[in-house]
């Protein structure tokens, strides 16, 4: 693409949403609008903590119970002239694809699973063959304390996130006996509160860990809890770390891997030199170390493979039992989800 061709498309044409306006999130907006984006959305329907100010750097102690994406868009507009940031404070999942289609690419800086997969199945199934506009490329960004990654997922072409959810680390858990009876950490508490008392208190309704006023309830009982047996240490970052099961974020992470997010945006949009193909890894617990290589699709991948998986049952076989089937192949709880 010329170069005056590319500066115009960035400044006038193209389209970017920011899903997430956390640690990743912020770094992620201020580099778009310092690389030329200029017309950018950013969907998040969270509130600015104190535990965030220490990392999330458009933020600040005035701007404590405020809306992420209200709050870092206007930042960013207030730093760089030129740049309009339109903030949606909602989940993705209140939005349709009419929407999703307005954008030529995705970023993703979240830090929930099942709204990766939610916005990857979307993305996916948004894709219409004789509609090229309908490919959005989808950016995704994670980290872990001093790791991280950052990928190119291109729908129906690449492999997608789903494909790759068996590299995902296990959930931490705790023996139902230990949280039930004898609990003797915070973490017993929370897990307490979400794993078998959510349920108790409210019947058929399932916790969302994205919804503050679910994440606040599991709290308050939390605390309710840890205050009987003596136990401190139960706060709103360990609760929403408990049920997400959130590695603590390192700010420097953050900001090499948005770097990296917001370098393939600029790879794509401008077409100035080959995007990744198609994930990198980082780890900077001993030093600085980048790995990337082409992660293959899953031929029988439930979101963008086409191989059907059989599953095995009997006539005296209950629901319950397709469900805990089911739970056992993480890959295919997408349709449970859906």
């Amino acid at each position: 693409m010329p170069r005056n061709r590319a500066r115009s498309f960035l400044r006038e044409e193209c389209r970017i949403l920011v899903i997430g306006a956390g640690g990743l999130g912020c770094e992620i907006l201020s580099n778009l609008a310092l690389s030329g984006f200029q017309h950018v959305h950013v969907i998040d329907m969270d509130t600015i903590d104190v535990s965030n100010l220490n990392r999330q750097f458009l933020f600040r102690e005035k701007d404590i119970g405020q809306p992420k994406a209200t709050t870092a868009a206007a930042f960013v507009e207030s730093r760089v002239p030129g740049v309009k940031i339109i903030p949606h404070v909602c989940r993705i999942q209140d939005m349709d694809v009419t929407f999703y289609m307005q954008f030529h690419m995705v970023i993703c800086g979240l830090d929930s699973v099942e709204a990766r997969r939610w916005i990857n199945a979307t993305l996916v199934h948004m894709v219409d063959e004789k509609n090229p506009s309908s490919l959005k490329p989808l950016i995704d960004g994670g980290s872990e304390g001093l790791k991280g990654q950052a990928r190119v997922i291109l729908p129906s072409i690449t492999s997608c996130y789903e494909c790759s959810l068996d590299m995902l680390p296990k959930r931490t858990t705790f023996p139902i006996c230990t949280i039930a009876n004898t609990p003797r950490l915070p973490e017993h508490c929370i897990e307490w509160a979400s794993v078998l008392e959510w349920p108790r208190a409210n019947p058929g309704k399932k916790l969302d860990n994205d919804n503050p006023e679910h994440v606040q309830w599991v709290l308050d009982t939390a605390l309710g809890r840890a205050e009987s047996f003596h136990i401190t240490g139960v706060n709103w970052s360990l609760t929403q770390g408990v049920i997400k099961n959130i590695i603590p974020a390192v700010a420097s992470t953050n900001a090499i891997i948005a770097a990296a997010c917001t370098q393939e945006a600029f790879k794509i949009a401008t077409s100035t030199a080959p995007y990744l193909n198609n994930y990198m890894m980082y780890t900077g617990n001993e030093g600085v170390y980048t790995f990337t290589f082409d992660y293959e699709r899953r031929a029988d991948c439930p979101v963008c493979g086409g191989d059907i998986r059989s599953l095995t049952l009997t006539p005296q076989d209950t629901l319950n039992t397709l469900v805990d089937l089911l739970s056992t192949l993480p890959d295919m709880c997408v349709f449970a989800i859906y």
